[in-house]
């Protein structure tokens, strides 16, 4: 039986890795890859490398060192985590069932889709599911932000403060007449589209404009340098549905030191109630879950 399974191979998971091990606990990394959606950066057309990251330097550091340390990584999907006499069972989507006397979740969030054609083609090329992580590149910039809750409102005021032009498509109203929404819709360089859905992405190696769809169905094609796709996240919670208490959203809900409601069973990162989705927010929860697990573990070692 492992000291710590860590579940998910993002910052967060990575961090808990880094730091369980620094304690010298016997840990156990279930993760397809390393890295989670920080191996991906989003590009423009008019740049020649992917935008920089807060925190970029931090992150590559975090991704070379954990390379270096005594811990087994299991690459695998976890689908259940359950009680198991002194500890908890992990079963994967491989039908392994791994033994650990606390365990950390750390398996991030889903983006949902719009599904329209060109969506796929353009991903990180121009098109992205996260504004605020790059809001300080967007100075100069035509910003489409695609949403119609309260994600793309807070994504349409922060651009609004460096974005030469923002359109918002799709919010409702009763986003717009909160304070924020008010904000956006009083700043002098967002148009608002409200109601409107998308139809296409259109682009060549880069996405370039957005055709979207009024409420009585008038085509409109918008053009921009970057597009973001700002609907509610699907926290990747289902392995612990009845296990710990959950947000009516979905996310895990932890105290200030990263612990459920379940003794041994901590939970770090965007999958949680942190605020925030933030790859360094989620690298210091890791860090919180990880020496939280450890003082569990404390009076046993």
């Amino acid at each position: 039986m492992y000291d710590l399974i860590v579940v998910g191979g993002g910052l967060a998971g990575i961090t808990a890795t880094i730091y369980a091990v620094r304690r010298h606990l016997n840990v156990l990394l279930v993760s397809r890859v390393l890295g989670g959606k920080t191996n991906f950066r989003l590009q423009l057309a008019q740049n020649e490398s992917p935008l920089h990251l807060e925190g970029s330097e931090i992150i590559d550091h975090l991704k070379s060192e954990i390379g270096r340390l005594n811990f087994t990584h299991y690459k695998d999907y976890v689908t259940r985590v359950s009680r198991h006499r002194d500890g908890f069972a992990v079963q994967t989507q491989e039908e392994a069932t791994l033994l650990g006397k606390t365990v950390v979740i750390a398996t991030g969030v889903k983006h949902q889709r719009m599904r329209v054609p060109g969506e796929d083609k353009f991903l990180m090329r121009g098109l992205s599911y996260s504004a605020l992580r790059y809001a300080p590149h967007m100075g100069g910039k035509r910003a489409v932000i695609i949403g119609d809750g309260a994600l793309a409102v807070r994504a349409a005021a922060e651009l609004s403060l460096t974005a030469e032009q923002v359109h918002l498509v799709g919010p409702t109203g009763r986003e717009l007449e909160l304070p924020l929404g008010r904000k956006v819709v009083t700043a002098g360089n967002v148009t608002i589209l409200e109601g409107y859905h998308v139809l296409e992405m259109r682009g060549d190696d880069f996405a370039r404009s957005v055709v979207v769809s009024s409420p009585d169905g008038q085509k409109t094609e918008l053009e921009a340098d970057v597009f973001f796709v700002e609907i509610a996240v699907i926290p990747n919670s289902q392995m612990v549905v009845g296990l710990v208490d959950l947000e009516p959203s979905g996310h895990i809900r932890i105290d200030e030191r990263g612990r459920t409601n379940v003794p041994g069973i901590c939970a770090a990162g965007d999958v949680t109630n942190t605020y925030m989705e933030q790859v360094l927010v989620a690298a210091g929860g890791g860090v919180k879950a990880a020496l939280s697990a450890y003082a569990y573990l404390l009076p046993g070692l």
